[in-house]
């Protein structure tokens, strides 16, 4: 009876924890449970984690691309502008042909009209050289004179068109530009490749051959 008196007393006077101690206990234990639960292996998969701010891009290089980039564009301007002034002499090159084109055309227009106008030129040459003195004389007064009234209009009318007489003289040098050689002679009348006779008139448009004057040149007679 003693001894169970004994524990008694002994459990009686042993310390019981208060309830302010185990509200000190509380924080401490509060705090860990926290940490435990923040810990990275216990962030859940959806949560957001903030990431660290970018560095920012370093001025020089950033400079020097703008750079690159600016020459870049200042090379396709200059190329495009080159491009331009090309293109703008090809067109003045084009315009400038077209009217020299249109020139030539308005120049020599008449070139088939005065070709076909020479034969008639040659016909009315021929009758005026007639020698018409062993007929009538009235006759051939009034021949002669509408001969020479009809050679005046022609000639009005090829001067009008510009259309000029290529009459070479005798002792004139050949000129292959303008006077055709149809044969030689032998002679010492005049110097050799020289004109000793001119057949036929040629005749030129402007500064254009319409057709070369015919003529027999001279040559050096053969030796004895």
């Amino acid at each position: 009876m003693s001894q169970n008196t004994g524990d008694t007393a002994n459990d009686a006077t042993s310390p019981v924890p208060s309830v302010d101690s185990k509200l000190e206990d509380a924080p401490a234990e509060f705090a860990d449970e926290v940490a435990e639960d923040t810990a990275p292996e216990a962030i859940a998969d959806g949560d957001t984690v903030s990431e660290p701010a970018k560095e920012l891009p370093d001025p020089a290089a950033a400079l020097a691309e703008v750079m690159a980039l600016v020459a870049e564009l200042t090379g396709e301007v200059e190329s495009l502008k080159d491009e331009a002034l090309r293109a703008r002499a090809e067109v003045d090159n084009i315009r400038k042909r077209s009217q020299a084109e249109v020139a030539s055309i308005r120049r020599y227009a008449v070139e088939g009209f005065a070709r076909e106008l020479l034969g008639v030129r040659d016909s009315l040459d021929l009758a005026r050289g007639v020698d018409l003195s062993a007929g009538d004389g009235d006759v051939a007064e009034k021949v002669v004179e509408g001969l020479d009234i009809t050679l005046k209009q022609l000639d009005s009318l090829m001067e009008k068109f510009s259309i000029q007489a290529v009459e070479p003289e005798v002792g004139e040098k050949l000129d292959p530009k303008l006077h055709q050689a149809v044969s030689t002679v032998e002679t010492d009348e005049v110097e050799p490749n020289c004109i000793h006779q001119r057949i036929q008139k040629g005749y030129r448009l402007h500064d254009r051959l319409l057709r070369p004057a015919m003529v027999i040149v001279a040559k050096p007679p053969a030796a004895a």
